[in-house]
């Protein structure tokens, strides 16, 4: 996998749709100076709030990694067809630690149905801010565990378990085992 510059796309996207840092920022609901420091590169952004800074653009994170990649018509995936929507925002230097893998079946704007193939790594954790957006989601967990926080509540899933809920409450995944934890999962409309 080629290094994914993170910063520079988002400059690109930025720049392209004719917003300031600070208007992006403005639109995104993040501090300005975050913007700054991403684009050069001297900050590197959690998953959350990526998603923010995106929803300001109006681009989801497959479109923000895979922007040149065909509308597939196939029903067929293979595991190598799969989009990775996530491991970019890792650099080599951070090592396995905290690692999550979102890979995504087909293209999910298509059908208005994103189905994702989840792997946490023990540590991994979607972040203090907790992740909120339009639609609904639901999963099973596949394999080890996994805590789901969803508004006041939270438990840990076992293999076997499953969830269900409005997405625009606040939510948050977390592996505190020391297993890895891997969940199927479904969104609609799509959010990354």
């Amino acid at each position: 996998m080629s290094d994914f510059d993170v910063g520079a796309r988002l400059k690109e996207l930025r720049s392209g749709a004719g917003l300031s840092q600070r208007q992006l920022a403005e639109a995104s609901g993040v501090p300005h100076g975050q913007v700054s420091m991403i684009e050069t590169g001297r900050s590197s952004p959690s998953v959350a709030s990526l998603r923010k800074i995106l929803g300001g653009l109006g681009v989801t994170m497959s479109e923000f990694f895979e922007p040149d990649l065909p509308q597939s018509p196939q029903p067929f995936f293979t595991p190598a067809e799969l989009r990775d929507l996530t491991s970019r925002l890792y650099s080599a230097t951070q090592g396995p630690v905290g690692r999550m893998t979102l890979r995504q079946v087909g293209d999910a704007r298509l059908h208005n149905l994103q189905v994702l193939h989840e792997r946490y790594e023990p540590g991994a954790d979607t972040g203090e801010t907790m992740l909120a957006h339009h639609g609904s989601e639901g999963g099973i967990v596949i394999a080890g565990e996994i805590e789901l926080t969803v508004g006041d509540q939270s438990r840990v899933l076992k293999a076997g378990d499953s969830y269900l809920f409005a997405s625009n409450q606040p939510h948050r995944f977390r592996n505190v085992s020391d297993r890895e934890a891997v969940v199927v999962s479904a969104c609609t409309p799509p959010y990354l």
